[in-house]
């Protein structure tokens, strides 16, 4: 049976488009559209068990049987990638018409899922564990998206009279990298907008490395938002940030990934850094399909996690969502969430709404000492991960997570793109943190007794602890 997938409006008008048109809102309503798959061509085409079977053997590489046959095992897919890449390997649930040719994969996905339960103990979260998603090719989980979207981007530009030339974004840092790289993989220009000044190093050396032209612009991430929209009206420039459904497809598998390393088992809650708020509905949108197919017996229910400075979604959740306000996003260690004004915001909350979804914030002081914890637990946190810990912390304190239920929370990206971030906390230079578990340099002269004086006071704190 021939899969298809199609963009509809979000808000329920008519209409179906072609995913490689150069379309991103409704033509009748301007809302967002979404990716909607032909489901009963999914179900008919294998069960839970089934689709269950197929992924773990295209993970494992035996294959399996395809159903009613009696061929030899295979890892059918439209692509080698399925090994690989956690995306291409469920290549049936995410973009199932693109041509093989076109897909651009770096490896991306089958990122681990730990355990962590000492840092639970630390947060009051019995049964903890941390999805790596920044252990990806560029660093972060945006990778998951921009596989999908170079690929149809491929796909578009094979066809003739294409009018894309080239992919632009608005960044705070990772979607910038995922971008860039992603792009040069495949031979496509890439333009970036980045706020001057307010990413770090590691994440500005990214796009530039990859080729991509990268302006910093006076303004945040929300100005940056707002020309990039404008520029490409000019179908010439291929938008990809979040607002761009496809990248929502890729990023729709972390969910279903983290079952899948459970043994096809969702856990009791998922805790997530939120930001311009796709990756919130991506999320619920993976595991609902899985629930609907089949696959899972439950879905989980999602935390959203906002930096305490750029809240805009925590505030809505206060008053039941019945108003929304966009905010100035202040400075925050969380750079990559600090927005304000989030494309994904409707999204967002239909999504949260259907799996009974909560919204906590974190201070900057919190965010700080939940990585600090973290890294101390043997991980090596990035500030947005802070701030799901932080969040994760506060709901278990409340009741909202109560003992024994099952948390994962989500690392969106390296803490080696931080670094800055973590020298200033150990050597307490971060405004409004206090710093309690700072860590700094002791520097001695080259003396033996001052040395081992040193030691018996090292000794003498850990024994302590």
């Amino acid at each position: 049976m021939t899969l298809r997938a199609w963009y509809q409006c979000v808000r329920g008008c008519p209409g179906q488009y072609s995913l490689l048109d150069v379309i991103y809102r409704c033509p009748q309503c301007d809302g967002l559209l979404e990716v909607v798959h032909d489901e009963n061509a999914l179900t008919a085409a294998r069960t839970g068990a089934e689709w269950r079977a197929l992924f773990d053997g295209r993970r494992s590489g035996t294959g399996v049987k395809e159903p009613g046959t009696d061929s030899a095992p295979s890892t059918r897919s439209p692509a080698p990638y399925s090994l690989s890449s956690g995306v291409w390997n469920k290549w049936e649930w995410v973009l199932p018409e693109v041509p093989a040719g076109c897909i651009v994969s770096l490896g991306e996905g089958f990122t681990p899922l730990l355990p962590v339960p000492r840092l639970g103990r630390d947060l009051g979260v019995e049964d903890l564990w941390v999805k790596e998603c920044g252990i990806s090719h560029t660093g972060s989980f945006k990778d998951l998206g921009m596989t999908v979207l170079i690929s149809a981007v491929a796909g578009m530009m094979a066809a003739p009279n294409c009018p894309v030339r080239a992919v632009a974004c608005a960044s705070t840092g990772d979607t910038s990298a995922a971008l860039a790289a992603y792009a040069a993989a495949a031979g496509i220009p890439a333009l970036v907008f980045l706020p001057r000044g307010k990413i770090s190093t590691a994440q500005l050396i990214q796009p530039l490395a990859n080729g991509a032209h990268v302006l910093a612009l006076d303004t945040d991430f929300d100005g940056c938002m707002r020309i990039v929209r404008e520029v490409t009206r000019d179908h010439s420039l291929y938008l990809a940030n979040s607002m761009n459904s496809l990248r929502i497809e890729g990023q729709k598998t972390v969910g279903i990934e983290i079952a899948q390393q459970l043994g096809w088992q969702a856990p009791d809650w998922i805790i997530l850094p939120a930001g311009n708020l796709g990756n919130v509905s991506a999320l619920a949108k993976g595991l609902d399909l899985a629930h609907r197919l089949g696959v899972l017996d439950r879905r989980p229910r999602l935390a959203a996690a906002q930096a305490e400075r750029a809240n805009p979604l925590y505030r809505a959740f206060q008053n039941g969502f019945q108003t929304y306000e966009p905010v100035t996003a202040g400075p925050t260690a969380a750079s990559a969430i600090r927005i304000g004004d989030p494309v994904s915001y409707e999204k967002a909350v239909r999504a949260l709404q259907a799996c009974d979804g909560v919204v906590e914030q974190a201070a900057e002081d919190e965010l700080a000492d939940a990585v600090a914890l973290a890294d101390r637990a043997g991980l090596y946190a990035c500030p947005h991960t802070g701030v799901a810990l932080a969040a994760a912390r506060k709901l278990a304190r409340r009741a909202v997570i109560r003992p024994g239920e099952r948390v994962v929370v989500i690392s969106t990206a390296h803490g080696l793109k931080f670094t800055d971030f973590k020298i200033d906390y150990h050597e307490g230079r971060l405004p409004d943190v206090a710093s309690r578990l700072r860590n700094p340099i002791v520097e001695l002269p080259a003396d033996v007794p001052t040395v081992r004086k040193e030691l018996d006071h090292w000794v003498d704190r850990v024994e302590t602890r």
